[in-house]
């Protein structure tokens, strides 16, 4: 009898992403967030496929063993972005160490001419977005001191929250607190 593997995930392996120009997405990354990059890859046909469609895909160190991968693809018509969906709601988000670091990424940021939107607070964390090159909507977020007991409390709310928002798509007040601060209810 085969003895069958436990099926989990172990990490992300990597997240791709399209770019316009390969190579002002990756010296981007690199100047302004110190992403090493790692590697490229460029072929005239895709490999999963077999279509013929020149690329270049290139991969960045997001750190922790994660990569964040870009594709150009030139004979493709220009990127454009879901209508439908609000531009805060899909982006990338990257941890850093503490609160300091985060307000040193904002002011380098802002140093480079890119507008920067916060430091907003979470309660469990702490963060600020900005856009790279392509459009794609980028945060930087710190946890907050308290976070591991905020975490706690979220937990213990996860599945209720969940199977109210299921049942009535209207957000549950279990963890109306994370913002309350923000919007003066504190």
């Amino acid at each position: 009898m085969t003895v069958q593997p436990e099926l989990k995930i172990d990490r992300i392996h990597h997240v791709a992403y399209r770019c316009k120009d390969a190579k002002e997405t990756v010296n981007w990354y690199v100047d302004n967030l110190n992403m090493g990059f790692v590697l490229a890859i460029a072929e005239d046909k895709v490999p999963s496929t077999h279509e013929p469609d020149p690329y270049m895909h290139v991969f960045l160190d997001a750190g922790a063993g994660n990569v964040l991968a870009f594709f150009e693809l030139p004979t493709k018509p220009e990127m454009g972005r879901d209508p439908n969906t609000p531009v805060w709601v899909q982006h990338i988000a990257f941890k850093v160490k503490d609160r300091d670091t985060l307000v040193a990424y904002k002011e380098r940021l802002e140093a480079n001419g890119i507008e920067v939107l916060g430091v907003t607070d979470h309660s469990i964390f702490h963060s600020i977005y900005f856009f790279d090159p392509n459009g794609h909507r980028i945060e930087l977020a710190c946890p907050d001191p308290a976070e591991e007991k905020m975490l706690e409390k979220l937990d213990a709310v996860k599945w209720e929250m969940l199977e109210e928002w299921s049942k009535t798509k209207r957000a549950p007040q279990h963890a109306a607190w994370l913002h309350a601060k923000e919007l003066g209810k504190a």
